[in-house]
């Protein structure tokens, strides 16, 4: 990958948070009356789509919980090592203090983690016994 000019990186950077071509080109400092054109030549250019398409990845990734992080939070809720904020008013004062999470959250949070390792199953019971299922005239023949 070569190296971007100033220009193209601050392109691609104002891109990347208006998503607008044409735009980006203005703020980058290319010029009003080309912006449109050179916004959208800026978008074919390999090294340029690298870029974007890289820093879309990261801020994805900084703002998207991963599954491994959604499980060390469920299990940190499971395990009661989790607090929540909650309002005491005693008429006169109001504040807001931590408390333990309570038993109904913990319940869900190991809930929602057997849901995850299939460690519950719903019991069926099937009894056999013949079935006969009819589909049109010609099964009407058969009988005979």
């Amino acid at each position: 990958m070569t190296k971007l000019t100033e220009k193209q990186q601050r392109f691609a950077d104002e891109y990347i948070i208006s998503g607008n071509a044409t735009q980006a080109a203005i703020k980058a400092g290319y010029s009003k009356r080309t912006a449109k054109q050179i916004g959208q030549e800026n978008l074919t250019k390999p090294d340029l789509k690298t870029y974007i398409d890289k820093r879309l990845e990261q801020i994805k990734s900084r703002k998207i919980a991963s599954q491994e992080e959604v499980l060390e939070y469920l299990t940190s809720v499971m395990r009661g090592n989790e607090q929540e904020q909650t309002l005491i008013n005693s008429g006169e004062w109001q504040e807001i203090t931590e408390i333990d999470v309570g038993a109904k959250d913990r319940i869900k949070a190991a809930e929602l983690l057997g849901k995850r390792y299939a460690l519950f199953t719903d019991k069926v019971d099937l009894q056999t016994g013949d079935i006969v299922i009819k589909v049109g005239d010609w099964d009407a023949d058969e009988e005979d």
